[in-house]
């Protein structure tokens, strides 16, 4: 199968056929298309026993009833050419199904990397408005049901037009009243269609905003379950998703009856035609127009025609379904707000030099501005701690230090090129960031820290652990470093996962350190750990800190202290103090 995705092939497809979903759906398979024509050859040698079986069937009643000369031969013959027919379906099965599925799962796996590909491309700022529940509905359940769709238009669809267009071939090729007898059922189906269509795609589209909407509500539950609990809230939690799911059960049964209403309707219409259809022809017959034998014929592709029309209006809601999760995935594929870095300057080793220059940030969809003509410059190994009351602007500080955000006016420079015109991921090679709320996965200890770093000697590692202060964490632990932490980090305590967090930073050899709240939710004993694992952190290195506590800032070359998105006093610790200003005022009332 093929590995090496093209995901521009599902945005270019989405921007060329605009809201056009069979379009689109159809452009996601390019590359493939090959595969499907071989596909379709191959069904139609393997199913062609089908087609033949109601021809021999006629010719042995028309042998056996009219006396025909050699009759024993012609049965002979006629059984030969099924029988070869038969087994040849075996390999020509085979076929048909490798050349499909080649092409739909590297699709559909296409797909889910193009989604993956783009959600860790967007903009931070983006980023917040994107719930996971709904992400995770997309790039499983939409893509699923894409696959599912696409299975039903390229095999099963195709499958229908040709069992449809042979049965009417060899129908007017041996009678064409009988074939006009055909013929009067398809605007029958085509009222059908019409009738049912607009009501299932949009009870339809209801129910999968409903899916996505508990899913999210089903992470947001899992993730507030300590809050909850620790307030007693359990029953109160249970009621709302109970409404939740009680809405996707209302809009469920609603959909499942329409669209039973659907078939039972369409089967009951075309069961009449069978009937009609058996008359009619045996009419015929009786009159001498047909031979007694061509009623079995006509009687039998008028069974599959009649079948493969109601397996037709069948697929109407799994492909009205289908076509509307490649709306949603369009919903991220089509986001524009990505960051691009092709043909941007690489600044090559961090030096840690960063100049502020009446730089303003405003948040997109806002008119106000969080950070206000900011000039600052910070020398290389410089450590400089942001602090300010809560909205002061010092997370968006951080935002803009990383790169998640770009200056609406002013500049900053990072060793004198603009963060704007430089290569973003790069630069991000060069940086570490100890979050306040380190995020673990649930793999081990060292996976966690060497997480990204492919190429760390087992001596630098150990190197780190000493110098993170997590030596007697991983003594303690019954497997070391080897040890699996359970679900974000479950095992640890919020000390050890900060010293972890600090160690994963510290395996980076970073040029610039990023520390955002890194010791405000910890204890007296973890947070003095913690803060001499900091220290090791950042020596000779360009550090950038948000924190509250003295500990932390009161080594710091300079405290920015900030207010309303501007900086309203700098300095050293003992200086701010002794200036008896904003900074003072704010530590007295603490």
């Amino acid at each position: 199968m093929k590995k090496n995705f093209d995901r521009k092939v599902y945005s270019k497809s989405f921007k060329k056929h605009g809201n056009n979903s069979l379009l689109v759906l159809i452009g996601f398979y390019k590359g493939y298309y090959l595969n499907f024509l071989l596909s379709t050859i191959f069904y139609i040698v393997k199913h062609s026993p089908v087609w033949v079986l109601p021809i021999v069937t006629a010719n042995i009643i028309n042998y056996v009833t009219e006396g025909v000369t050699n009759a024993w031969n012609l049965v002979l013959f006629n059984a030969f050419i099924l029988l070869v027919l038969v087994f040849l379906n075996i390999p020509m099965n085979y076929l048909h199904m490798h050349f499909r599925s080649v092409a739909e799962r590297s699709a559909e796996a296409g797909l889910r990397s193009a989604l993956v590909h783009k959600i860790q491309h967007i903009s931070m700022p983006y980023q917040s408005d994107l719930e996971t529940g709904r992400l995770s509905s997309k790039i499983m359940r939409d893509v699923e049901a894409i696959e599912t769709v696409s299975n039903q238009l390229f095999t099963n669809l195709l499958n229908i037009c040709i069992n449809i267009a042979v049965a009417l071939s060899v129908t007017i090729f041996k009678s064409r009243i009988v074939f006009i007898f055909f013929i009067l059922m398809v605007p029958i189906s085509g009222i059908l269609v019409g009738a049912f269509r607009k009501k299932i795609k949009s009870i339809n589209k209801s129910f999968r905003k409903e899916m996505e909407n508990t899913s999210a509500r089903v992470i947001e539950m899992v993730e507030m379950m300590p809050v909850t609990r620790a307030h007693a809230l359990e029953e109160k939690e249970i009621s709302k998703m109970d409404d939740q799911v009680n809405q996707i059960a209302e809009k469920g049964y609603y959909l499942d009856i329409v669209q039973t209403n659907f078939g039972a309707v369409s089967w009951a219409i075309f069961q009449s035609f069978q009937i009609v259809c058996l008359v009619f022809t045996s009419m015929l017959a009786i009159k001498g127009k047909i031979p007694v034998g061509d009623v079995v014929l006509y009687q039998t592709y008028f069974t599959t025609i009649v079948n493969q029309v109601s397996s037709l209006l069948n697929l109407i809601p799994t492909i009205t379904k289908g076509l509307e999760s490649v709306s949603s995935v369009g919903e991220i594929l089509l986001n524009e707000n990505v960051e691009d870095d092709k043909g941007k300057k690489e600044i090559g080793e961090l030096k840690g030099k960063y100049e502020f220059r009446n730089l303003h940030y405003r948040y997109p969809d806002s008119d106000t501005d969080i950070i206000k003509g900011l000039n600052l410059t910070v020398n290389e190994g410089e450590t400089i701690a942001f602090v300010g009351e809560s909205g002061a602007g010092k997370t968006t500080m951080i935002n803009l230090l990383i790169g998640f955000c770009i200056p609406t006016e002013g500049k900053l420079l990072i060793d004198g090129n603009d963060i704007s015109e430089i290569n973003l991921h790069k630069y991000r090679e060069n940086l570490a960031v100890v979050p306040q709320n380190t995020v673990l996965f649930s793999g081990t200890i060292r996976e966690n820290i060497l997480y990204g770093e492919d190429n760390v000697s087992e001596e630098m590692l150990q190197r780190v652990i000493d110098e993170s202060g997590l030596r007697t964490v991983v003594n303690s632990l019954p497997e070391g470093l080897d040890t699996s932490l359970g679900e974000h980090g479950g095992k640890l305590s919020g000390g050890q996962r900060q010293r972890l967090a600090i160690a994963r930073a510290l395996v980076r050899n970073p040029k610039v350190i990023i520390l955002d709240e890194a010791t405000s939710a910890l204890d007296n004993l973890s947070e003095k750990l913690v803060t001499g694992a900091l220290d090791n952190l950042s020596l000779g290195r360009t550090t950038f800190i948000v924190a509250h506590r003295l500990s932390t800032i009161e080594k710091a070359d300079r405290i920015v202290v900030m207010k309303d998105g501007e900086i309203v006093e700098t300095g050293t610790f003992d200086e701010l103090m002794a200036k008896k200003g904003y900074f003072y005022e704010m530590e007295a009332g603490k």
